[in-house]
């Protein structure tokens, strides 16, 4: 059995009750949309709430009602609503989003068509790039020009270019304007002047500039970034005007904030101006209530495995802080803003199984979704999945309900596979499993890519799953890559909806400026850092944001004539004040770190090229998960699971049955929002702060 560390607590543990009846506020309330479910976690003074309800991919607002009337929640007494959802992600994924313009300087008309030389396909010969949000025709030059030093080399003439202007906004019948023009990140001042001259003309046209969604070199990621949050905001707009509308209409007079992609909440308001910060929105909650539940136990370096409905996501974290990328995709994409470092892949519950035109067997990307479902939902799905496939297994019993749903049907799951038994010559078991295994090893390959190449073991960190399907795969993955300690939070199903009550607000700022580290580059460094605090305490105060704040500064560095850069995160101490020396240590131990290097070169020079600056508001003290509930007798029911080719006997018992003494494997173990599947040479036991700690024996 694993040992853990001595648990940590800086806030109440809470029980886990049955439902209030009548839900008494004040209430603090997290909803998260999935693809598949909706889920909803509230904490209030009498403990804690859930609820499950199965998400309207079409309406996904009524997903958010839906969850408030299973859990009996007024709206009038939530006191804060947090949420966080997929509706941005879709909408580029489904391409239904906002009829753009693009102004563009002139002579860089097609900068979202050339994008850049790299392929994501190397050996296609006919693959095609991602197609622009924004059609070619629908992109107008600008006659103006920026240096990249931020002097105006070529004047914006608005009063000149206003009849060209003029005509190709009333002709184009466009829902709103994205302004990216040359250099902006330096000198904003043309796309200021340029989108006061549409407003004042156009007032309901909606006008999205680079400078306020993206203040970062590298023209063609800004371009990207800033269609992307044009693209979005109409969405965004409506999705989150109707819930409001639904909330205050019915008593709430709450703050209402939405999770962004770097892990912090904001006000909805900041979210409609920038829609492109919560593009990942559900995945950075997710990660957010697992770092901090993986916390209380002692646990800071960890591997967090969430698996849905519609996808896996994976994220590395050390020493309690997630990996944020600067840079990331979406349909292909480009997105230039910070986001928790999540790598997704097409390997949820509602994961699709079928048979490749080689005659191999194949596990996702494609998802069954919320409808019809996995085949054993019993809504109308017959194409077998993930889910069908571990309740032929028997690691999901039969009479488990989804979202309140009625029982599984098992015949229906069984059904699903039997053509490809056919074709395959298998058992529908020996299929099943066979799917079970395909989909771990793809997460596998997904953490592979988060650690291993790039530099870190696997081995050193803690594998801690949720979601709805997380549990049942954990064992597995974790054995494939030699992770010792597995740890399953309280209601591994509802972690993403808990993390959006223990996430901080977060505000982020950046700018890029190249500055070599030499005498006097210090000053400069530590001037645009207080700047950029301003601007972000400035912005917290007119949010009303809490007094409790903290700054994370990051800087993007790399030696002179290098393309790309590291992110190096300073200390309190060097963000506060540094030398060029201890600036050049840094990120030569920060290089080292990422490429796995025994000396670095001295002779070549170092530059800092972007400057970041976080700004975290922690509003009071989150609650826990810890099921403080009396301790059940773990005799339980003897079930049949199938794996490694035959069926072995399992116990089936709920998850209060682990004590700390624990159990030995295999067992089933129902959490109410999932299945803990602990097969044969692991052990389960429960550690102080209600966390399940999975370890093998011996």
């Amino acid at each position: 059995m694993p040992s853990t560390t001595t648990p940590q607590s800086d806030a109440p543990v809470l029980d886990d009750p049955e439902p209030l009846s009548p839900r008494g506020g004040p209430l603090r309330v997290g909803i998260e949309v999935g693809g598949t479910f909706t889920d909803l976690v509230a904490s209030g003074p009498d403990g804690l709430i859930f609820a499950r309800v199965p998400t309207t991919p079409e309406e996904p607002e009524q997903g958010v009602i839906a969850a408030l009337r299973c859990a009996g929640i007024e709206p009038g007494a939530i006191t804060e609503f947090s949420h966080g959802s997929t509706v941005a992600t879709d909408a580029v994924l489904e391409r239904r989003g906002a009829r753009l313009a693009l102004l563009i300087t002139e002579g860089f008309r097609d900068i979202l068509l050339l994008g850049r030389q790299g392929r994501e396909v190397i050996f296609e010969p006919a693959h095609r790039k991602a197609e622009p949000l924004v059609a070619r025709g629908d992109t107008l030059e600008v006659p103006e020009r920026i240096l990249a030093d931020g002097s105006v080399s070529t004047r914006l003439a608005t009063e000149l270019f206003a009849p060209r202007l003029t005509a190709f906004l009333e002709a184009g019948g466009f829902d709103g304007v994205a302004i990216c023009l040359l250099n902006a990140f330096v000198n904003p001042s043309h796309e200021h002047d340029l989108a006061a001259f549409i407003k004042a003309r156009w007032p309901s046209l909606r006008v999205t500039t680079s400078c306020d969604v993206a203040r970062e070199f590298r023209e063609h990621e800004r371009a990207s970034t800033t269609t992307l949050a044009a693209y979005v905001q109409p969405v965004l707009e409506t999705y989150l005007g109707e819930i409001e509308t639904h909330l205050r209409t019915a008593g709430f007079t709450g703050p209402f904030s939405m999770m962004q992609s770097h892990g912090g909440r904001a006000p909805v308001e900041t979210v409609r101006r920038n829609g492109a910060s919560a593009l990942f929105s559900g995945p950075a909650a997710g990660v957010t209530g697992a770092v901090r539940l993986a916390g209380l136990s002692g646990h800071r370096d960890i591997i967090t495995l969430d698996i849905g409905g519609t996808s896996a996501d994976v994220c590395l974290v050390e020493n309690g802080r997630p990996e944020i990328a600067s840079h990331s995709t979406i349909a292909s994409l480009p997105v230039q803003l910070p986001m928790v470092d999540v790598t997704t892949i097409g390997a949820g519950g509602g994961a699709i199984i079928f048979v490749d035109d080689a005659g191999m067997l194949r596990v996702g990307p494609h998802s069954a979704g919320a409808n019809p479902g996995p085949a054993c939902y019993g809504r109308g799905g017959t194409r077998p999945t993930v889910t069908d496939a571990h309740v032929v297994c028997g690691r999901i019993a039969a009479d488990a309900r989804l979202a309140s749903g009625p029982p599984l049907d098992v015949a229906a799951a069984r059904a699903a596979f039997a053509e490809i038994a056919d074709t395959l010559a298998l058992s529908v078991e020996e299929v099943a499993e066979g799917a079970v295994n395909i989909a771990v090893a793809n997460i596998v390959t997904a953490i592979d890519f988060i650690s291993t190449r790039r530099g870190r073991d696997p081995h050193d960190y803690v594998l801690v799953p949720y979601g709805g399907a997380g549990p049942l795969h954990a064992v597995a993955v974790a054995d494939s890559l030699s992770i010792e300690t597995v740890l399953v939070p309280p209601r591994a199903g509802a972690i993403s909806a808990y993390g959006l009550l223990t996430a901080d607000h977060s505000l982020f700022a950046s700018r890029t400026r190249r500055i070599s580290v030499e005498e006097g580059a210090s000053e400069i460094v530590h001037e645009i850092i207080d700047e950029l605090k301003t601007e972000l305490n400035a912005d917290a105060d007119r949010m009303a944001l809490g007094p409790i704040r903290r700054c994370d500064v990051t800087l993007d560095m790399r030696y002179v004539g290098q393309a790309f850069e590291i992110a190096v995160r300073l200390s309190e101490e060097l963000a506060a004040g540094s030398t060029p020396a201890l600036l050049r240590a840094a990120f030569e131990n920060a290089y080292g770190a990422a490429y796995r290097l025994g000396g670095i070169p001295a002779i070549k020079v170092v530059e800092v090229v972007t400057t970041r600056v976080a700004l975290h508001i922690t509003e009071g003290m989150a609650p826990t998960l810890a099921c403080t509930g009396p301790h059940v007798a773990a005799d339980g029911e003897v079930v049949r699971v199938f794996g490694g080719g035959r069926h072995h006997e399992a116990r089936r018992l709920p998850r209060r049955a682990v004590g700390p003494d624990g159990l030995a494997g295999p067992l089933v173990l129902d959490d109410q929002t999932t299945t803990v599947f602990v097969p044969g040479g692991w052990a389960a036991s429960m550690d102080p702060v209600g966390n399940l700690i999975l370890g093998k024996i011996g």
